[in-house]
């Protein structure tokens, strides 16, 4: 693999059972197929006659988000994770947004599983290590569509120039761009215990081979 990846000892005390599913890939992107559209629409409509707007906190994958963000010191209704915003949108019928076959694919993966997924441009990616750590007090950070995030208190992917991921929102830095050619892909699993990893790994794999023509695949799962 191009990258290191490295976690930090208090991600390691706040999540003790967390794990990182990374991948590394040669991709296509472009702009959302029919039938990449169509697979998310189906799975926005089973979704929504699981849950209930009050049932969402409770899914285990989102709950075992919210609980790090408490544990680390932020506040999850105030930064809710982005698997928790997709599946608002869902369940209160307000449609999901489409932005390529790339941010989309990762989207469909994290509804599916209930974990954050982060889909970057891994040639954005400074140096040859990614780190996983908490948030500090005044870290500059510019959300992608949100202008600069507080992420004090909150789990941050970061690179030899600084963070450019958390569950709530990646950075503008590393964004996929329509001539995107190799990804970086993050899931977080928090609470590994009663995920089954094997089916993650399979669909991750599978909706990028699909969607995006992904070729030189490369998976680990980091404790």
């Amino acid at each position: 693999m191009e990258k290191k990846i490295e976690i930090e000892e208090i991600i390691r005390e706040k999540a003790p059972h967390y794990r990182m599913i990374y991948m590394e890939a040669d991709v296509e992107n472009a702009d959302v197929s029919d039938v990449l559209r169509d697979e998310l629409n189906r799975l926005a409509a089973g979704l929504t006659e699981l849950y209930e707007l009050a049932d969402i906190n409770r899914r285990p994958a989102i709950a075992a988000t919210r609980a790090v963000y408490k544990a680390c010191g932020k506040d999850p209704n105030r930064y809710r994770p982005s698997q928790e915003q997709l599946m608002r949108r869902v369940v209160r019928g307000l449609g999901l947004y489409n932005v390529s076959q790339l941010v989309d694919a990762g989207n469909l993966l994290s509804l599916a599983t209930g974990w954050s997924v982060g889909v970057f441009d891994r040639d954005c990616i400074e140096g040859d290590t990614i780190t996983l750590g908490v948030g500090r007090e005044g870290e500059p950070y510019e959300g992608i569509g949100r202008g600069e995030l507080n992420i004090a208190g909150m789990p941050v992917i970061r690179d030899a120039v600084g963070g450019f991921g958390t569950p709530t929102s990646d950075h503008e830095r590393t964004r996929t761009s329509p001539g995107t050619k190799h990804i970086s892909v993050t899931m977080h699993i928090f609470d590994s215990r009663e995920t089954d990893m094997p089916a993650i790994l399979d669909m991750l794999r599978d909706l990028f081979t699909r969607h995006c023509h992904a070729d030189a695949i490369e998976i680990a799962v980091v404790e």
